[in-house]
């Protein structure tokens, strides 16, 4: 073999000359990256996004040039040299890694850049929230894309996985189906979280109903979203289902709400005084927005009248929390000033102990 063809004096001395020329070239990737920090960051300064990309870049990249460095170098060294294969694999897989690396972490920086820049902390952030799911999705489907294409390069440079793929082509059909049907749920959540990153049914912080539960978008991940439900506990959806399945979003256009209260009373109650008392609890209230406060009879049942009062607030928590407060005060107002007109159940009764008792028949004995 070529490899033993230098004596033992010949491989020391080369591989000596290999590792100085190595030690060198670090050197310079050393010197590189340090000149390069400084330019880019004189240059990057007046942008937001270029100082978060490049913080989020600085790490990697410096591995990323010393990593080329020694490449350059194995790649300059005798190619019968004992030992240096195995090298020139690690190094080259490290370079791989790393440049994956890199790449994610300038996705994720421009992600965080952007929603840096829209932020969710104003009145109306129906257009940050909008950013922010599509940033955020965009990103993590990329990063992912980036991912898989890094491990796909790493595994291409070990030639017993190229054989594998190259023997599995006779039965590609079979392997076809069973790679499809196993696939299936992950092409699935990947389409599924480009369509809602693109067409947004939700968004982060909107307020859904999902199977029967009230919540908000917590996060949204590359494969499920989780709703934070209103006592705290955390409803995780596989993304594939919220474009299969209808649900309810009570912030899709506006955060503003219209909330109901019902109210039993009965039918001799006067309406006047209730609607004052209803306009009274809005106006008390920090809750209401201003916009309506209405009360109507919509049901009239054999035992009592059910009364609809439509409240306005501007938001969902405060749409709920002005129901509590608008209920609470028109019960307290009905039992003060017009406790006769709560429910009732009338009931008509037939004493008959009380009827005297029909005249006795001529020529029939009394009873006694």
């Amino acid at each position: 073999m070529r490899a033993f063809a230098f004596g033992m004096p010949d491989v020391l001395s080369a591989w000596f000359t290999t590792l100085g020329a190595a030690l060198l070239g670090l050197v310079v990737a050393e010197a590189v990256y340090r000149i390069g920090e400084r330019i880019i960051a004189r240059t990057a300064h007046h942008s937001a996004v270029a100082i978060t990309v490049t913080q989020a870049a600085r790490v990697p990249v410096g591995w990323a040039l010393r990593l080329l460095a020694l490449n350059l170098v194995w790649q300059g060294a005798p190619d019968d040299l004992p030992g240096l294969a195995p090298v020139q694999r690690w190094t080259g897989l490290l370079l791989i890694a790393v440049l994956t690396w890199l790449a994610v972490r300038c996705v994720n920086g421009f992600a965080r850049a952007v929603v840096a820049a829209h932020p969710v902390t104003v009145a109306d952030n129906l257009a940050a929230r909008r950013v922010h799911t599509q940033t955020l999705v965009i990103a993590k489907t990329v990063s992912g894309a980036i991912v898989l294409v890094g491990t796909a390069l790493m595994l291409m440079t070990f030639p017993a996985v190229r054989q594998i793929g190259a023997s599995l082509l006779a039965s590609a059909g079979l392997v076809g189906i069973v790679a499809g049907f196993a696939a299936r749920p992950v092409l699935g959540n990947l389409i599924a979280g480009l369509q809602i990153g693109l067409t947004q049914p939700i968004r982060l912080d909107d307020v859904v109903i999902v199977e029967g539960e009230w919540g908000v978008i917590e996060e949204i991940t590359g494969s499920y979203v989780v709703v934070r439900i209103w006592d705290q506990r955390r409803l995780v959806v596989p993304l594939q289902w919220w474009v299969e399945h209808p649900f309810q979003n009570w912030t899709r256009n506006t955060s503003e709400l219209i909330g109901t209260v019902f109210l039993w009373v009965d039918y001799r109650m006067p309406l006047a005084p209730l609607r004052e008392a209803l306009q009274a609890a809005c106006t008390g209230s920090e809750h209401w927005d201003g916009r309506l406060a209405l009360l109507q009879v919509v049901e009239a049942g054999d035992k009592a009248m059910q009364l609809r009062c439509l409240v306005s607030a501007a938001s969902a928590s405060k749409a709920w929390d002005l129901r509590c407060h608008v209920r609470e005060a028109l019960i307290d107002f009905v039992q003060r000033e017009h406790p006769e007109f709560l429910p009732r159940l009338r009931a008509e009764v037939d004493d008959r102990s009380t009827v005297p008792p029909p005249p006795a028949h001529p020529g029939l004995p009394q009873p006694r």
